[in-house]
């Protein structure tokens, strides 16, 4: 009997994670210095981003279960410095809404593994794992500030929207076996799309990819699949908020752009229904953050807004589209983390929001924090030379090559209404 290579490289990053959760929950019950258990964090952190680089030489696949490609070492890599940072973060802030920090980061990792295996899976069952892995841990660390009653609120209705969610991951994930007699992404490509039109269940694949869409939508948080952003990033302990506003969208938006080049290809319905919901995700979502007086909540709907420019890359079905999310997906991490951070850094020990009240003249109280904000606010509106800029640029000019000229002049007309809410925080901070 022979037994099939193990390709541990490939693992190796959700190895070091997990084992590094588990080691920090022992340590925790013995460490009086509650300060180094960021720290152990953070080690692991670096040590699964070591992992992910020596990966990259390999590009191989885990049993045709996890698959080291480009797509999946460049998201593994944005979540490892999403991870990093809010641990970085987590470490000044934690002690305000919990005495027991073990868990917390325990729970950080667990969430950031199963994060990491979504984005490499090359399977369903393997995407499905890890988005319940990560689910799971998010589920508990929203509601970890027991300080605040909002904090349980927008953990249960998490909860409850995300288990829904999962119900039709799950269901659409059977169907689409029914269809094809696979979960296997690779084989669904080579040898059931030729003739898919030739198989007796054929009509359940279109109807397991809608279902799909459904639970892809709700981790994103695209329009209709939103309503419970705001309330889940408000009530959440800031560095979750920050956390889960970036990792999450890199890692469902990996693995939804596995799916979309292994199940819908370039069918044209599909694709003008993606952009249909690119259009209601950017609209709904800056309109709605124009009246927010709570900054977690604008930058709540504003994630809303960037999950329609991201799907915008998605929809162009190009080389440049995709590259273009992907580098829109980085540098959002760095910008939105960066605008929590200075979030956390303002907020007072006993709240847990900030309010455009609490940020006027801020730039005379503190001017560092003022700059930053203002950098982060200037990128995340996307004015060039920032980031941001390019990262628009790229997703715009994808949609423009592949005919989609009207979804670009909808995009940009979004960047100019998302303008005045970004710039309104500046101008408070600044001239109030």
């Amino acid at each position: 009997m022979t037994f099939p290579t193990l390709n541990l490289p490939v693992i190796a990053p959700q190895i070091v994670l997990v084992a590094a959760a588990l080691v920090i929950l022992m340590v925790d019950l013995a460490l009086k210095r509650k300060q180094l258990l960021g720290w152990l964090s953070l080690v692991a952190v670096a040590g699964a981003f070591a992992a992910v680089l020596a990966c990259r030489s390999a590009s191989a696949e885990f049993q045709t279960m996890l698959l080291a490609d480009g797509l999946g070492l460049f998201a593994s890599a944005a979540i490892l410095l999403a991870a990093a940072l809010a641990v970085l973060l987590a470490m000044e802030r934690v002690t305000d809404f919990t005495h027991r920090p073990g868990p917390y980061f325990a729970l950080l990792l667990l969430a950031t593994a199963g994060m990491l295996a979504m984005s490499l899976g090359s399977d369903f069952i393997v995407i499905f794992l890890g988005l319940e892995i990560f689910s799971l841990s998010l589920y508990i660390l929203v509601g970890y500030n027991r300080k605040d009653v909002r904090s349980g609120e927008a953990a249960l209705k998490y909860f409850l929207l995300g288990a829904f969610a999962s119900g039709f991951f799950l269901y659409g994930i059977a169907l689409i076996y029914a269809a094809t007699g696979t979960t296997n992404l690779d084989a669904i490509t080579m040898g059931i799309l030729p003739q898919s039109m030739s198989l007796p269940f054929a009509p359940l694949l279109p109807i397991g990819m809608g279902l799909l869409l459904v639970g892809f939508g709700f981790k994103v948080a695209l329009v209709p699949f939103h309503m419970w952003t705001p309330d889940v990033y408000q009530g959440a302990p800031t560095p979750v908020t920050a956390f889960m506003s970036v990792a999450t969208k890199t890692a469902a938006f990996a693995a939804l752009i596995r799916v979309l080049a292994a199940v819908i290809t370039v069918e044209r319905p599909w694709l003008l229904a993606l952009a249909a919901l690119a259009v209601l995700t950017m609209t709904l979502g800056n309109l709605a953050a124009l009246r927010q007086t709570s900054l977690k909540r604008m930058l709540a709907y504003s994630s809303i807004a960037h999950a329609g420019y991201i799907l915008t890359g998605l929809v162009a079905n190009n080389e440049q589209g995709y590259q273009g999310a992907l580098y829109y997906l980085l540098a959002y991490t760095f910008m939105n983390l960066g605008a929590f951070a200075v979030l956390a850094a303002v907020q007072r020990r006993d709240e847990n929001d900030v309010t455009n009240e609490q940020v006027q003249g801020l730039a005379g109280r503190q001017p560092g924090l003022a700059l930053l904000m203002a950098v982060f606010m200037f990128g995340l509106t996307g004015i060039p030379p920032l980031a941001g800029f390019f990262g628009k640029l790229y997703v715009f000019s994808g949609a423009v090559d592949a005919g989609l000229t009207w979804l670009a002049i909808v995009g940009v007309l979004n960047s100019a209404i998302a303008a005045y809410y970004y710039l309104r925080v500046t101008v408070s901070m600044y001239m109030a």
